[in-house]
């Protein structure tokens, strides 16, 4: 008897699986995506679908914990059933996006419109393996993601606002130079803040997001298209300039060089990501000392803690997103956790923070 108790005891403490439903027009890819997905005890596979209309009729129905969702799919796509998920059901959704240009496109659009995290689709069934087992590890987050109604009502992105006059300047260091670490719900995010800068800002911007080659200078063009700065993915011999935001290719580390311009390398990763925040910002406070505004927005992990800490132990300013607008509250905690931030602020009042505080360190 007291083995049976400690047993059922056991049993009723296990959580219970997170449930997914998979979306997909291949039949080949339900039926590999469902069959991984099930091998792994944590993860209920309760349903499929091959297109977004047969999809935003499960949902109701089934209400599974995460969706994964192809991009490009007949009848209704992945994007626009992504916007009526996040619109009448909003929840975690991952992105299963081919590697194409226009893919890569088509995912960064899907991350600001609210879907979690992406999966690059193998280009041949041999690397099939490697992609589910990233699945089944980011479904496990994404299940824990906040998917708020404030995110769903986004949904329906406005019309891109292309600013063509983007002049750029020298920068002399008057003025404390930007930095901005993300991870998981990154992409969101970044959608809000940067629009928000104004043209005159008199500071540059570097950003380090965690998202691998091929899909940061999609989503470098995506922020330059609805931005008053430049914004472009950040090349080795790059300077740093006033009115241009440089974003660090996905594979690449970014450091500053003896002379303060861009150097990218690939050496090994950091926190098991490159680019890392932490290699950036601990190369920003050597070259520049306290002369920084960091920023660590929402993010899986701890990447940004130590360099923060670095900072914050120079002087300088480091700014953690509020818990409350984060889709994975990580990386700002580990910063909040660690004494390192100076203010914990939601992302609507970030862009206006560093403005101040610009003001303020100038």
């Amino acid at each position: 008897m007291p083995e049976e108790t400690a047993q059922t005891q056991a049993t009723a403490k296990a959580p219970a699986p997170v449930r997914v439903l998979v979306v997909d027009d291949s039949a080949f890819m339900r039926f590999a995506i469902t069959q991984q997905l099930n091998e792994d005890p944590g993860l209920q596979v309760i349903g499929s679908a091959s297109n977004g209309n047969e999809a935003l009729k499960l949902i109701p129905q089934l209400q599974p914990d995460v969706v994964t969702m192809d991009v490009e799919m007949p009848h209704l796509d992945g994007l626009a059933t992504l916007r009526e998920v996040m619109k009448n059901f909003p929840r975690p959704v991952i992105m299963f996006s081919s590697l194409t240009k226009e893919g890569a496109a088509e995912t960064i659009q899907a991350l600001m419109l609210g879907a979690v995290d992406f999966i690059p689709k193998p280009e041949n069934r041999l690397d099939i393996r490697a992609a589910m087992n990233e699945m089944t590890s980011k479904i496990k987050v994404a299940a824990r993601a906040r998917v708020k109604q404030e995110v769903a009502r986004l949904a329906p992105a406005a019309p891109a606002v292309v600013y063509t006059e983007k002049p750029v300047r020298g920068y002399n260091k008057s003025t404390p130079l930007v930095f901005i670490g993300s991870s998981t719900g990154g992409p969101g995010a970044l959608n809000e803040i940067i629009p928000a800068l104004p043209a005159n800002l008199p500071s540059p911007v570097l950003i380090v997001q965690h998202m691998p080659a091929g899909f940061t200078r999609s989503l470098a063009d995506r922020l330059n298209a609805i931005s008053a700065l430049r914004v472009k993915e950040a090349e080795s011999g790059d300077a740093l300039s006033v009115g241009q935001v440089l974003i660090a290719p996905g594979g690449y580390h970014m450091v500053l060089d003896e002379n303060d311009r861009i150097t990218l390398n690939q050496k090994p990763t950091v926190h098991g990501v490159r680019p890392a925040v932490d290699v950036t910002l601990n190369s920003l406070v050597q070259r520049l000392g306290k002369n920084i505004i960091a920023v660590i927005l929402t993010g899986m992990g701890s990447d940004g803690a130590l360099g923060a800490s670095l900072l914050r132990s120079t002087g300088g300013y480091v700014i953690a997103e509020h818990e409350s607008t984060c889709v994975v509250w990580g990386m700002p905690r580990s910063v909040v956790e660690a004494g390192a931030a100076s203010a914990v602020l939601p992302r609507q009042k970030i862009a206006r923070a560093i403005e101040s505080q610009i003001k303020e360190m100038r």
